[in-house]
């Protein structure tokens, strides 16, 4: 197995998620960058993850914005190489990794963790669960 970065977004109508990742040779993710961006924004984002390390492919959730997403960065990016997922269930799962990676106080801490909604948007999660089925699983 080889060492492969990847940008992988979350596409919504108002803001992207967006996570760079590197899988190295122990088959490991490397979370290199991670971004809530108002879609707007998606391509200078794009540019500045790519100024922190160069990668080998961008991969798209296929939701409901992913279509012009995907035409903006062949418009402004030509060349980058476009792959575009299913993104079912990624939502749940990434509310469940939001808990793993944020540490609960006071009254959350005795809930269960899938009984409760993030405070904060999860969409950069979204973007690593959407990586993570790529580089994983190839």
């Amino acid at each position: 197995m080889k060492e492969k970065t990847v940008l992988a977004i979350d596409p919504g109508s108002s803001k992207c998620g967006m996570v760079l990742v590197k899988r190295n040779l122990a088959n490991k993710i490397e979370i290199l960058w991670r971004n809530i961006a108002p879609t707007c924004d998606v391509i200078s984002r794009m540019r500045e993850a790519s100024n922190m390390h160069d990668y080998d492919l961008v991969i798209i959730g296929g939701g409901t914005t992913s279509n012009s997403i995907v035409s903006r960065i062949r418009e402004e990016l030509a060349g980058v190489a476009i792959l575009v997922v299913d993104e079912r269930d990624t939502t749940l799962q990434a509310r469940e990794r939001y808990w793993v990676n944020t540490s609960r106080h006071g009254w959350r801490r005795l809930l269960p963790a899938t009984l409760q909604v993030p405070p904060e948007p999860v969409d950069d999660f979204v973007a690593l669960i959407l990586a993570e089925r790529v580089l994983l699983h190839s």
